[in-house]
């Protein structure tokens, strides 16, 4: 068990690393249940393609859960790289705000970020002792403090779709979804 004091996941397997001593850690959230031996393998080879963290995203493909906060989204550097993370539409189409649809989506490179992480150990020890910053506590998201540092994260980009679990109504779909599946 790591402390209870930790204010965040980070926090917790940087502590759980210091005594299992692995070079790159994985970090799979209890919000994310869906993730797949594939997600995993593909978030192990970003990490190893030399940026100190890396993640995954999946392309939206419904209009409400692109406006729904509670969905992060991520824009992308030619690299695969994230510029920025955030809970309002990005990109966002200022043009078509009122009419755009799951059309619009799909031909534009709207990335909806999954609570997936991995990272060189010796970042995660770096990332730890930094302090939160303003964008992160602005839109609540910590991956945010890694490039207000200037730090890079690789995002890999998989088309094996989750239900992630962050309110009432995502467990309800979940539940639904397990019962459907049998």
């Amino acid at each position: 068990m790591t402390s209870p004091d930790h204010p965040s996941g980070s926090d917790r397997i940087a502590e759980a690393n210091a005594s299992v001593g692995a070079s790159y850690v994985i970090n799979v959230q209890a919000d994310e249940p869906m993730v797949t031996g594939g997600q995993i393998r593909a978030l192990g080879a970003a990490v190893r393609g030399g940026a100190p963290m890396a993640t995954l995203a999946t392309r939206f493909d419904r209009r409400e859960d692109f406006l729904d906060p509670n969905q992060v989204k991520v824009v992308l550097d030619n690299r695969q790289r994230a510029l920025y993370f955030s809970r309002g539409p990005i990109p966002y189409p200022r043009d078509e705000m009122d009419t755009f649809d799951a059309s619009w989506l799909t031909s534009h490179r709207c990335y909806r970020h999954l609570g997936l992480y991995a990272f060189q150990a010796d970042f995660l020890r770096t990332l730890t002792g930094l302090p939160p910053g303003y964008l992160e506590q602005v839109e609540r998201l910590e991956q945010l403090r890694v490039l207000e540092n200037g730090y890079s994260i690789s995002v890999a980009l998989t088309d094996e779709t989750t239900i992630g679990i962050d309110t009432p109504e995502d467990a309800a779909r979940f539940e639904a979804y397990l019962m459907e599946s049998g």
